[in-house]
């Protein structure tokens, strides 16, 4: 699953299983996600568990990695990391680290995430404008501190007034990326991202199991873009930030 001269497998940077408190999830099973994603035509989605998301991340990682396991190809793992907790993370068998800020109540420029940075894996971390916790200036912010850290700004910032601010604010920094999951983006909204900041930083993602597959990569599907531009963002960006690792992940 790698860009290369034929068709570029379609990866969907952001999903999950399992089930949460507050938040209506009609399926969230990894089978009904496998379903949907033969149904669309997606190839494999990175997942963090949401037990892991919660209050349990070293048992929801197990589960990630579990459900990896039983579907081989079609899902990576993206191991969460709790600060308060101080969570025992891998290198080996995983796409990266997911970061919750808002969830856990810490900042994502705080001392207490800097083990995950050291790592050097990629990090896909939730955004949101205005967030005392994880407001794109904090990523711009831990983008510059790491440059070497791929570091992938779950749903742009979240709200739509700030997509433009997420996008200026990632711009100078290579290593920070834009993944578009979330209810208030467009298909225009992620054409017009892929303009101001390249879309080679621009990457899909569904929020699956939370909100529905067909919907987030309709977007990117019906996104006025080159055809160029959307295989990037379909895939072929994430392929090329994980690179040997999405190879070499027994899952993938």
């Amino acid at each position: 699953m790698t860009a290369g001269e034929g068709p570029v497998a379609v990866l969907d940077a952001h999903g999950h299983v399992g089930t949460w408190p507050d938040f209506l999830i009609p399926d969230p099973t990894a089978e009904g996600l496998v379903a949907t994603m033969d149904r669309v035509g997606v190839a494999a989605m990175g997942i963090s568990h949401l037990l892991a998301v919660g209050p349990d991340a070293e048992r929801g990682n197990r589960l990630a990695m579990e459900t990896a396991a039983r579907f081989p190809g079609r899902f990576g793992v993206w191991q969460v990391h709790n600060p308060h907790h101080r969570t025992p993370l891998v290198t080996d068998g995983v796409w990266g680290v997911k970061l919750h800020p808002d969830v856990h109540q810490c900042p994502l420029d705080d001392p207490r995430y800097e083990p995950v940075w050291r790592l050097g894996l990629p990090v896909l971390a939730h955004g949101q404008t205005d967030s005392p916790w994880s407001d794109p200036a904090l990523f711009a912010a831990v983008a510059a501190r790491h440059p070497d850290v791929p570091l992938l700004m779950g749903h742009t910032g979240l709200w739509s007034y700030g997509f433009d601010r997420a996008a200026r604010l990632a711009g100078g920094h290579p290593n920070l990326h834009l993944e578009v999951c979330g209810s208030r983006m467009t298909g225009r909204w992620i054409a017009r991202l892929a303009a101001t900041i390249g879309a080679e930083r621009v990457l899909f993602g569904s929020d699956a199991c939370f909100l529905d597959l067909r919907t987030g990569y309709g977007r990117v599907a019906l996104a006025p873009l080159t055809e160029a531009d959307r295989a990037l963002i379909a895939g072929g960006n994430l392929a090329r930030l994980l690179g040997p690792r999405l190879a070499a992940s027994p899952h993938t």
